[in-house]
């Protein structure tokens, strides 16, 4: 068994963006063909408390080495309120030939970076080279965001503003900051609130802390691609009025996500215009967002993306001589 701390992945995978881009678009793609097996996500709630949740992701992923695992992660907002990150994570390898545990790899980083990958590979892959986008608008100034500002980075070169809006003006200031001191070249702005900065841009990524829909897409330009990545922000009827995408139609629809309710507000899954594992197989010119309409990219966030990169961490910290082996942790 190797145990990998924080740290670890870190020093594994600072400064590999395009690797990671790599990992999740392989895993995209192996999910497309039936080459992974993937159960619904298990949700552990907690009565009387509506935000808190840890969800189990349990994946098998036939890659290069095949490897099954789960990642477990706990959602806490309030942890903010004691100088803690809101999410923590751990994910558990293990052998696809014996089904024993390889790896205890700390998974906050894992977790992040692959919800950053996915979102930005969706903004590349649906751009319009004719109009590319330079501007994106962020509604929600957390972990993620930055992390999927660091993808769009690559995927979206061209991207030189930035458009921020946060309930909390004071972390919408410090991610300001932090933005700065990454991407000096970046201009940073502030909107008033959410309608103003879904307004700003042709580009926008959600990634809040919402557990129920609270915005519609009537502000939006023509042609504007929402990365849905916190899932519950968006109206039904604004789902239904978009063409959307999303990782894998039967997660997606659970968990009272605003596909999924849109799903019971519509009777079916109609609106469901593709899954990114297909576009990614399809011919380029096939893969277009809609000029006229809103495009919604919603993924669930699939236990197979974890693994790419679990497995991605836990090969090269062994290269490198990272992590702590427990040599008798099995009998």
């Amino acid at each position: 068994m190797l145990v990998l701390t924080h740290d670890d992945v870190r020093q594994v995978l600072d400064g590999q963006e395009a690797r990671v881009l790599d990992a999740v678009r392989e895993a995209y793609l192996l999910h497309a063909g039936g080459r992974t097996s993937l159960p619904h996500s298990v949700f552990l709630r907690f009565p009387g408390k509506e935000r808190e949740r840890i969800i189990g992701l349990p994946a098998y992923l036939d890659a290069a080495t095949a490897t099954a695992g789960i990642k477990w992660v706990a959602s806490f907002p309030a942890n903010h309120e004691r100088a803690l990150p809101r999410a923590s994570a751990v994910v558990m390898t293990n052998s696809a030939e014996t089904g024993r545990p390889e790896a205890v790899i700390e998974g906050s980083v894992i977790s992040a970076r692959r919800t950053g990958a996915s979102a930005a590979l969706a903004a590349g892959l649906l751009a319009n080279p004719a109009t590319p986008d330079r501007a994106v608008s962020l509604i929600g100034c957390g972990l993620i965001q930055f992390e999927v500002l660091r993808f769009l980075r690559l995927t979206c070169p061209q991207v030189a503003e930035v458009t921020l809006f946060d309930r909390d003006d004071t972390r919408a200031a410090d991610f300001a900051g932090r933005c700065t001191r990454a991407w000096p070249d970046l201009t940073v702005r502030h909107a008033r609130d959410a309608a103003e900065a879904l307004a700003a841009h042709r580009l926008v990524s959600l990634a809040t802390t919402a557990v129920r829909p609270h915005l519609d897409t009537r502000g939006c330009r023509p042609g504007t691609l929402l990365l849905h990545v916190s899932l519950r922000d968006l109206t039904p009827e604004a789902i239904l009025a978009a063409r959307n995408v999303v990782d894998d139609t039967d997660h997606v629809c659970r968990e009272r996500t605003s596909v999924h309710l849109a799903e019971q507000l519509a009777g079916h899954r109609g609106f469901i215009h593709d899954e990114i594992g297909n576009l990614l197989r399809a011919p380029e010119n096939d893969v277009r967002r809609d000029p006229d309409r809103v495009t919604v990219f919603s993924p669930f966030g699939l236990g197979v993306l974890d693994l790419a990169l679990a497995r991605l961490v836990q090969d090269d910290a062994a290269k490198a001589g990272l992590g702590v082996p427990v040599p008798d942790f099995l009998p």
